[in-house]
C-alpha cells in the first residue's frame, strides 16, 4: 500500500511539473506590471497595485476593475505569447529574453512582447524579417524551451 501511495504521488508531481508553463515575471508581475487587457486596445497601461490577480501561479496588474474581470473570465485571450518573453528571440535563438513592456504587437488576436533596448528593436526586426515565418518558428522553438 505504502508503495501504491509513493507511486501515485510521483505521477501526480510529475503530470502537475509536465502541465507547469514558464512565464517571465520580471518585477513580479507578467508584462512587467502593465495591463495585458488594454494591449488590446492598442495602448500601453501600467496596472495598479489596487487591482492584482494571479493566474496559473504568476501575478498580473491591471489599470481598472472593469479589465481585472475582464481578465478573469477569459484569462487565455490576454495572456502574452511565449510567457512574456520576447517573441523575436524565442524564434531566432531560442531563448527566453526580458521584454520592453512598451513594444508590443497584437498579431490574429494574441499578445507579442519583445525586446528594445540599447539601439535594438526587436519589434522592427520581426515585422522586417517576415512575421509570419518567425512565429511558425517561435511556436516550435517554445515548445522545447519551455518548463
Amino acid at each position: 500500500m505504502k508503495k501504491y501511495v509513493t507511486i501515485l504521488f510521483l505521477a501526480f508531481i510529475v503530470i502537475t511539473n509536465a502541465q507547469k508553463i514558464d512565464y517571465n515575471t520580471n518585477k513580479g508581475f507578467v508584462a512587467e506590471g502593465y495591463d495585458v487587457t488594454e494591449y488590446f486596445n492598442n495602448k500601453v497601461v501600467k496596472g495598479s497595485s489596487a487591482y492584482i490577480t494571479t493566474h496559473d501561479k504568476v501575478n498580473y496588474k491591471f489599470s481598472s476593475k472593469e479589465n481585472l474581470e475582464k481578465f478573469r473570465k477569459n484569462p487565455g485571450q490576454y495572456i502574452p505569447q511565449y510567457g512574456g518573453y520576447c517573441a523575436y528571440a524565442v524564434a531566432v535563438t531560442s531563448e527566453k529574453v526580458d521584454i520592453n513592456p512598451k513594444t508590443f504587437e497584437i498579431r490574429n488576436g494574441k499578445l507579442y512582447l519583445f525586446y528594445n533596448s540599447w539601439g535594438i528593436n526587436t519589434l522592427d526586426k520581426w515585422i522586417k524579417e517576415d512575421a509570419e515565418k518567425l512565429e511558425k518558428k517561435a511556436n516550435i522553438n517554445w515548445q522545447k524551451i519551455k518548463k
